[in-house]
């Protein structure tokens, strides 16, 4: 029952986003124990749960390449790094790219070139455009947004409800920080977001406020 629950709230029918995923039943924490047993294990074997079919062993993988990322030295980091990048085909659903990408990616990028979140960005594939918008999460924790604006603005005029989300919830975790940074980026571009994008960005504001934001009544830059 737990697993047909799922495969239902990770939309695994026939044209939604998560066809074809398959579930074992599995619950978080239970994953979460898993994870803390096996934390130090080899770099194959986790590829080897990253690889799977089915979702709770894929997530247990990537949980257990976080953990090995944050107790890693330098070269490990990196070494950790390539491995998610080569093998993101595999976080193909939202909880999974959620989990992992500014844990991971986000770090490693922190302090180097960032041509390859803009590369991800422009992919076809939903999961790549999420990796590369939630990557930028880490970014933001630490007080920087101009890879984040800059991503948003590549996918404003995304058609997937899922990206909608994930970059109103970036904007919104920017005006968290920085209330004049998100509305710079709201004033130029809200009459065309899509509305769900729009929505999760200005949950927080004051209801006044967001009211004006929905109606049109925000004067653009």
């Amino acid at each position: 029952m737990q697993a047909k629950n799922l495969q239902r709230f990770f939309k695994t029918g026939k044209g939604e986003y998560g066809f074809g995923d398959i579930f074992l039943g599995l619950r978080v924490p239970d994953i979460r124990r898993v994870v803390k047993k096996y934390k130090d294990a080899e770099i194959g074997v986790v590829s080897t749960l990253i690889k799977s079919k089915f979702h709770e062993e894929r997530s247990c993988g990537l949980l257990i390449l976080v953990s090995k990322y944050q107790s890693g030295g330098e070269s490990e980091k990196k070494k950790i790094a390539k491995t998610y990048i080569k093998h993101r085909k595999y976080v193909n659903n939202w909880d999974l790219v959620d989990l992992t990408a500014h844990k991971i990616l986000g770090h490693h990028l922190y302090t180097r070139p960032k041509e390859i979140l803009y590369k991800l960005a422009r992919s076809k594939s939903i999961w790549d455009r999420r990796i590369a918008i939630l990557s930028t999460f880490y970014f933001i924790n630490n007080g920087s947004y101009d890879d984040s604006l800059k991503i948003a603005e590549i996918l404003i005029e995304d058609r997937h409800d899922l990206i909608h989300k994930a970059v109103g919830w970036m904007l919104r975790e920017i005006g968290n920080r920085s209330p004049k940074n998100e509305e710079d980026f709201l004033k130029m571009h809200y009459k065309i977001m899509p509305r769900t994008m729009l929505r999760y960005a200005i949950e927080k504001f004051p209801e006044k406020r967001r009211l004006a934001y929905l109606r049109g009544e925000i004067k653009i830059k």
